[in-house]
């Protein structure tokens, strides 16, 4: 039998090493792509194939699938997880910033999944998972691009999974909760060199420990990477997914809290668990 392909984006580190590594323990032939192919020579050692990929750059994307494509004929999952979080008071962020991260974590997902889909199509099945996040249901302070990305990726996924069916294509999204990767300090320091002097630098201030806490090792306050890639090996191998999977330390209750309470009950609960002043 044929083995199936996957390729997942941002596999240098976090979320979409361990995703590579799953979906490879999963009997999958897995292309692992990110901007720094340099960075993947442990993926690489593994057995998974790396692959450079810039999902901003129109020809580092086609170039890629049409690679994938004449190595192997098909591809079969597409887990696109690469992007990052833009942190900063929405008057602070300058605007180039705000297009680049919707340029990253939305249109770039949405130029790669273009050019799988015509494949996938074409055999008749594929699986496409969109990593979201849960702070694409609810927003915290100071990450309104961040969080406009997320809520447009959920939407783009519902509207996608509607089109494709017919075509025996699945499309699922992975809602992770806080999860033990550099995405924190990462994006903790983006938030402090925006907004930490001016009128929301005590938020901000908050806001970046509290974001900084979840890549500390060993804290109780954030799962491993490898609840992700478990989720979206799952999904990748169950013959009818679920069109979501909640993983990941907070994921599920706060979810579930930001639907049953008032908005601004729940705008309390978040900035007292995040530590951010009323």
């Amino acid at each position: 039998m044929t083995k199936k392909v996957a390729l997942v984006t941002g596999a240098s580190s976090g979320i979409g090493e361990a995703t590579a590594r799953q979906l490879q323990q999963a009997g999958f032939i897995v292309y692992g792509a990110a901007r720094r192919a340099d960075r993947m020579s442990d993926l690489a050692a593994s057995g998974v194939r790396t692959q450079p990929l810039d999902v901003t750059s129109e020809t580092s994307v086609a170039n890629a699938v049409a690679e994938i494509i004449a190595a192997e004929g098909r591809i079969d999952v597409l887990v696109n997880n690469a992007g990052y979080g833009s942190y900063g008071a929405l008057e602070d962020v300058p605007m180039e910033e705000a297009r680049a991260q919707i340029e990253v974590n939305v249109f770039g997902l949405a130029r790669l999944t273009q050019l799988v889909l015509p494949h996938m199509r074409a055999q008749r099945g594929g699986t496409v998972v969109n990593i979201s996040s849960m702070g694409g249901r609810f927003a915290t302070p100071m990450g309104a691009w961040y969080h406009a990305s997320k809520y447009a990726v959920e939407g783009l996924s519902d509207a996608l999974r509607l089109e494709v069916k017919r075509f025996g294509i699945d499309v699922v999204l992975i809602e992770p909760g806080s999860i033990r990767t550099d995405w924190g300090a990462i994006a903790a320091g983006k938030l402090r060199a925006t907004s930490a002097d001016g009128p929301y630098g005590e938020q901000a201030d908050a806001m970046a420990k509290s974001l900084e806490r979840s890549s500390r090792p060993g804290t109780r306050t954030a799962s491993p990477a490898t609840v992700i890639g478990k989720a979206v090996a799952q999904a990748a191998t169950a013959r009818r997914p679920r069109t979501r999977y909640r993983v990941g330390f907070g994921a599920r209750p706060l979810i579930f809290l930001s639907r049953l309470l008032p908005d601004r009950t729940f705008d309390a609960l978040v900035k007292r668990s995040s530590g951010v002043p009323a």
